[in-house]
């Protein structure tokens, strides 16, 4: 799998930036090429179209129907993280997660 480009996003952008700093170090210890980047939700329409996943914070449920139909047009799918990983800067299970859900997109894209 080429480089996968994440983007994680807060209110702010900060608090998401301890989670990703997690994902950067699980994304490693997986062999993985990823980069991963925590911003505020304003900055998702300039970089949708450089994204393969775009991961919401729990408190950002309520924006996942206006990201998802900003982020269709580009294939790429918007998971909101898990509370418990939230919390928890549960970087490993939140790389599992987002590498299932660009695997499963990437399948769905060629195939569909």
């Amino acid at each position: 799998m080429d480089k996968i480009r994440i983007l994680l996003c807060c209110g702010a952008g900060m608090s998401s930036g301890f989670l990703a700093q997690q994902m950067r170090i699980a994304a490693k210890k997986m062999n993985v090429v990823a980069k991963i980047e925590a911003k505020n939700k304003n900055s998702v329409q300039d970089d949708v179209n450089a994204i393969d996943l775009l991961l919401l914070g729990p408190h950002l449920e309520y924006v996942k129907a206006e990201m998802t139909q900003l982020c269709e047009p580009y294939h790429v799918p918007v998971i909101v993280i898990p509370k418990e990983m939230y919390a928890g800067l549960d970087g490993k299970g939140l790389m599992e997660l987002s590498m299932e859900a660009i695997k499963k997109n990437k399948g769905e894209f060629n195939h569909g």
